[in-house]
């Protein structure tokens, strides 16, 4: 349905129901003032197109992903890879990829398994205003 390869900009895929996710969308927003960034929640059709075409658990909803240059990145190595490029001083925490993935991903999934427990959920996936909609994949490329 999507031709992944001609997706030009990177795309971040994100649990739509978790409040913290959907704040994390929302600040990437604020510090991407070239507006490089698409995003989609991982309940979507394209999320789960993205995620059948590389293999990975449906079902399984929480990880962040970046969809980039038809590659995916995963927990805390597309995490930094975002905030790599973000605006202002955010790109630094990109030098936190040197540290083992063992170790950043075990922190990673430490906060993915209680997120709703600390930041709550919500019914239905994050709406995003009228502004911000020509950011988001719904049914159909942008």
């Amino acid at each position: 349905m999507y031709d992944l390869e001609k997706i030009s900009n990177p795309v971040v895929l994100f649990d739509g129901v978790c409040n913290l996710c959907s704040s994390t969308v929302q600040f990437i927003v604020k510090h991407d003032k070239k507006k490089q960034f698409r995003f989609a929640s991982l309940q979507s059709p394209f999320g789960q197109e993205v995620m059948k075409h590389f293999g990975l658990n449906t079902t399984e909803l929480n990880s962040f992903i970046l969809l980039e240059n038809n590659k995916i990145y995963t927990r805390s190595s597309g995490a930094l890879r975002v905030a790599k490029k973000l605006d202002g001083l955010y790109g630094w925490l990109y030098a936190f990829i040197i540290v083992p993935p063992f170790i950043r991903n075990g922190v990673y999934n430490y906060i993915a398994k209680h997120r709703y427990k600390w930041y709550g959920k919500k019914d239905a996936c994050w709406v995003p205003t009228p502004v911000l909609r020509s950011l988001f994949w719904d049914d159909g490329p942008i």
